[in-house]
């Protein structure tokens, strides 16, 4: 699986409260989450994420609460996938289980800047900054987790169906 997109950047312990404010929390409508993405640490960003950006951020992304929703309105809003130094264990999950791709940089990521266009190939194992041309190697994610995102997330996977 292959993922190519411009860089949004974002330092360490995003936390689901920025992700996705909690004043927005009274709906599950996924297309009204997403217009609120991110809205507390970048208010430029649900005006302006195109599909097949990424996310690459610092330490611990997604900390914070527990909620679905953080996943949920990034990738709702055409984000392919996050990169991060690390993840908040909780929001790895719930980002696996809604099918979008998450991964581990390490410090890396401050080769990766605002902007950068990158490419990502989950099944090998490698980001390549088209920006910088740096490449750094990754751990491939797992094939059934590829399949996960690739299904949409893990209900449709589980119900044998595609995305």
């Amino acid at each position: 699986m292959i993922l190519e997109g411009n860089v949004w950047r974002y330092g360490d312990n995003v936390d689901t409260d920025v992700i996705i404010p909690a004043r927005y929390l009274n709906t599950a409508d996924p297309q009204a989450l997403a217009a609120h993405c991110m809205e507390d640490i970048d208010p430029t960003f649900a005006g302006k994420v195109k599909p097949g950006d990424i996310i690459v951020a610092g330490r611990n992304f997604g900390c914070g609460s527990s909620r679905e929703h953080a996943p949920l309105a990034i990738k709702t809003s055409g984000v392919t996938c996050v990169i991060a130094d690390g993840f908040a264990r909780i929001f790895y999950r719930n980002g696996i289980n809604i099918g979008l791709p998450l991964v581990e940089l390490g410090a890396a990521v401050a080769e990766i800047k605002n902007g950068d266009r990158i490419r990502v190939d989950l099944g090998v194992g490698s980001i390549e900054n088209l920006a910088s041309g740096k490449k750094f190697a990754i751990q491939p994610l797992p094939g059934f987790i590829q399949d996960i995102a690739k299904a949409g997330g893990l209900i449709n996977y589980v119900k044998g169906e595609k995305a």
